[in-house]
């Protein structure tokens, strides 16, 4: 484990990124076996698999790409309707109960990481608050889903990311801010725990403090400095929460819903001063909306 000199927090919450941090998941294979999945469920309503694949990579690519404030929902479906007949079904009650069923079964070749629910049950038990701050790109039950395959228990979270509650993509700064907003904190209260260089580590920009876990570690860049940041394995990231002191000053009333404008703006903009004054590292790729999985170019 790569420990840094300077003592840690205090915090007064822990956002943690999902996929490849708590959860072990080879994203690609992943995502093949989920399009292949919900390609499947909606074929019985007569939708081409090529017209899904287009209004998929065109759901995805909008919710990437627009900053004009509107759920990333809305953003998706606008996108995928651009491709895929809107009468065709009852598409809100069909897909959620493809959710609540079919997708749960995505999960089933998935070994969980003891050390994952070690960490978030150590943190619960010292009073912090815990935000699952993972790409909001999925419906609220898909993400509640992979959490049970990580054996994490949803219930430890006080927020949620997810396609309904945010309007915004890692790695851009109106991501991280609407939760940070949502705690009713400043950036420099929160510690963000992820496994990629660019899209978690972009919350130092806001005054965040950071643990890089290394598990499945991902650097797009290839060139992140790894001794500007606490990293280890999740493993060691347990153990090192263990010796964490309780919460002194927890955030409360932490918001699981949509935020406004005007605070994930004021988030921003106190957060990037407090990035400064900490001298914070600016990070790579902090405008960077481009992603690709599986070929679906966002």
């Amino acid at each position: 484990m790569n420990e840094r000199t300077e003592a840690a927090g205090p915090y007064r919450a822990i956002f943690f990124d999902l996929d490849g941090t708590l959860l072990p998941l080879e994203t690609d294979e992943f995502m093949r076996s989920y399009f292949a999945a919900l390609g499947g469920y909606v074929a019985r309503f007569g939708i081409p698999s090529e017209a899904f694949m287009a209004g998929m990579k065109a759901g995805i690519k909008n919710m990437a790409s627009h900053d004009d404030g509107r759920p990333n929902d809305e953003a998706f479906w606008e996108g995928y309707f651009a491709h895929v007949d809107a009468d065709a079904c009852d598409w809100g009650g069909e897909l959620a109960r493809f959710y609540d069923r079919d997708f749960g079964l995505l999960g089933a070749g998935i070994v969980p990481n003891p050390a994952a629910a070690r960490a978030v049950e150590t943190l619960a038990a010292k009073g912090y608050p815990l935000v699952l701050a993972t790409m909001p790109m999925f419906p609220e039950r898909a993400v509640r889903w992979r959490l049970e395959w990580a054996g994490v228990d949803p219930a430890r979270f006080s927020r949620i990311t997810h396609f309904e509650n945010s309007t915004s993509v890692k790695p851009k700064p109106a991501y991280f801010a609407e939760s940070i907003a949502a705690a009713g904190i400043s950036g420099a209260d929160v510690l963000m725990v992820g496994n990629n260089t660019v899209e978690d580590l972009a919350a130092r920009a806001l005054g965040a403090d950071a643990f890089l876990v290394t598990d499945h570690l991902l650097d797009p860049t290839g060139d992140f400095d790894a001794s500007s940041v606490r990293c280890g394995t999740m493993e060691e990231f347990a153990d090192w929460a263990e010796g964490l002191p309780a919460c002194a000053n927890p955030a409360s009333g932490i918001d699981a819903g949509l935020v406004g404008a005007a605070a994930r703006e004021r988030a921003i903009a106190e957060g990037r001063a407090a990035a400064s004054a900490l001298s914070a590292m600016p990070v790579g790729g902090e405008g960077r909306t481009g992603f690709s999985i599986d070929g679906v170019e966002g």
